[in-house]
């Protein structure tokens, strides 16, 4: 498993090759994507969701993909999930895996859906997905996962901050960790009034009452104590149950398989372009567009014709 990740992360034909055979064997495993501002908690509370998991459904294999920054002038990345997780790592129903973006934006790396589906075939149900740190914007782990939860914790910001548009309204479940701390309380309440206000709705109307209508929940959690952890593992097996009934999982892997050939798609675009003649023209426009001698739009249309 990990030297076949490996080679679909190196974008080999043998990766190709591979994935190719497997695909057809997932398409069972439910995705749930951990999102959330740097220092929430997201490592410490997917340690311990994986471990009730195990806990609870022994018979289950359980794959926690956990991707983390490339520095932009090294090219290295720390891949410090591992730390936070190290005693789920000697579980053997366990398959741990760290990956680094590699420069890809939205929070996750280039690879993480092909790595989702070999594990899906591998028959790991359910895989979690961590992404980096995220800020308002990184919400590309909403198009990869059946269930996105968001983690906030108190004293990473004002109501305002919270507030504002972007990650909070890709959240199936938000979790407020470290509920503990100071101000937790406040945080809870900001957020369920939110809800309430139909603020957090991806653009629907959340105060529908149909029993197959989703509401995000507010779960409070301690993970470093285990707290909150039965209820959102409970949280998400409740969501799971109502978009089979209602549609969602279907329109979200429709999504999901859209965004991973568009994705695909461009790369191999970009890598035809690259090798065709006309990309030797490429330094030539580029600097008649420094020396403002072409707009930007216009030599894209040049590039285009040749």
């Amino acid at each position: 498993m990990a030297r076949t990740i490996t080679q679909v992360e190196n974008d080999t034909q043998l990766g190709h090759q591979v994935l190719e055979q497997l695909f057809s064997h997932g398409g069972t495993a439910h995705l749930i994507g951990i999102t959330g501002p740097s220092g929430a908690g997201k490592s410490t509370l997917v340690n311990a969701l994986v471990r009730r998991y195990r806990e609870q459904m022994p018979e289950k294999k359980v794959a926690v993909i956990g991707v983390d920054p490339t520095s932009p002038f090294s090219g290295g990345a720390l891949l410090g999930d591992r730390v936070r997780m190290r005693d789920i790592c000697a579980d053997t129903g366990v398959f741990m895996r760290s990956m680094a973006t590699r420069g890809t934006l939205g929070g996750l790396a280039k690879t993480t859906a092909a790595v989702v589906a070999i594990l899906d075939a591998g028959g790991y149900d359910p895989i979690l997905v961590e992404t980096v740190g995220a800020g308002q914007a990184e919400v590309d782990i909403a198009r990869l996962a059946h269930t996105t939860i968001v983690i906030e914790a108190p004293g990473l910001g004002d109501d305002v901050q919270s507030s504002k548009a972007g990650i909070l309204e890709i959240a199936d479940i938000l979790v407020v960790n470290k509920s503990d701390h100071p101000g937790a309380e406040g945080v809870v309440q900001s957020l369920r009034s939110m809800i309430e206000m139909g603020t957090v709705d991806r653009g629907e109307q959340t105060q529908q009452t149909e029993p197959d209508q989703w509401i995000p929940p507010v779960i409070s959690t301690i993970a470093t104590q285990g707290q909150g952890i039965i209820e959102l593992m409970d949280a998400i097996g409740q969501h799971a149950e109502i978009i089979h009934q209602n549609g969602d999982y279907q329109r979200k892997e429709n999504a999901r398989m859209q965004a991973w050939v568009q994705q695909i798609f461009q790369e191999e675009l970009m890598k035809n372009w690259q090798q065709a003649d006309s990309y030797q023209n490429y330094a030539k426009i580029i600097q008649e567009v420094t020396e403002r001698k072409l707009s930007p739009y216009r030599a894209v249309q040049q590039l285009l014709k040749q």
